[in-house]
């Protein structure tokens, strides 16, 4: 499943995904996107991985946005498809069946910031940058950083950092409940790969569950997203995980989820 440009690792049930173009701060051309999209396809249905890790190459870059150079080679239309390909690919990692984490190494501006606003949870190093300039390049963010940043920070920030195209450092980005963390730079994946290891000791379609409610919940009235959550837990109730952990319970081990 490596690639050039997307290095891929497993470990302890995580997929680690490297964007692996450091010359160009790991910016995002069709073959990145077309990689990252294969790969994540292919560890959808994959039962021995749990958790899926995102971060860049190198420590100056998690991810620098739309590869430029690229997109000064392109027709109106080809970038149409660009736009139609990273927005379908970040609602695709939006809604995955499995956690993602963003560990946000560096320079994250435009679709770099929008890659870790899909991602269901953002550690940051605290030399990271992020920001989503598009509107200083007479163009708006187009990977679903108009709707994401908003539900996230709000929507006065939000028309703010997207109206003056103004970049955030760590600790600003942290106040404002844009990334969940921030650590130091040498500390980042192990920040990460700790909090995927806690994930993977849970039931893995109680987190599926769990995911779908929220995503979907918070798009709908309470009182729709109270019923969305109701047949979310229903689904957890025959499984042969929540019999497992209520016999863990009993006696007093660590349960043994099968995912089952």
């Amino acid at each position: 499943m490596n690639s050039k440009i997307l290095v891929v690792e497993e470990k302890e049930q995580v997929a680690l995904l490297t964007l692996n173009r450091p010359e160009v701060m790991n910016a995002l051309n069709f073959p990145l996107l077309h990689a990252l999209r294969d790969t994540l396809e292919a560890l959808r249905t994959r039962m021995d991985i749990r958790v899926i890790l995102i971060t860049g190459a190198g420590d100056r870059a998690f991810c620098s946005g739309a590869d430029l150079k690229e997109r000064a080679t392109l027709s109106p239309d080809q970038v149409r498809e660009y736009i139609y390909t990273i927005r379908n690919l970040f609602t695709f990692i939006e809604f995955l069946n499995k956690p993602v984490i963003a560990a946000v190494n560096g320079l994250a501006l435009g679709g770099g910031t929008e890659l870790a606003l899909a991602s269901d949870i953002r550690i940051a190093s605290e030399n990271a940058t992020l920001g989503l300039t598009e509107t200083r390049l007479a163009i708006i963010p187009g990977a679903g950083g108009t709707q994401r940043l908003p539900r996230l920070v709000g929507r006065g920030k939000a028309k703010e950092l997207i109206f003056t195209g103004r970049r955030v450092d760590a600790q600003e980005a942290l106040d404002i409940h844009l990334v969940n963390r921030v650590c130091k730079p040498e500390a980042l994946m192990e920040e990460c790969m700790k909090m995927a290891a806690m994930i993977c000791e849970t039931g893995p379609i109680a987190i599926e569950q769990a995911k779908y409610a929220i995503n979907y919940g918070l798009e709908s009235a309470i009182h729709t997203g109270l019923a969305i959550e109701s047949n979310a837990y229903w689904v957890t109730i025959p499984t042969e995980d929540r019999t497992e952990a209520l016999a863990a319970f009993r006696e007093k081990r660590k349960p043994k989820f099968q995912g089952k």
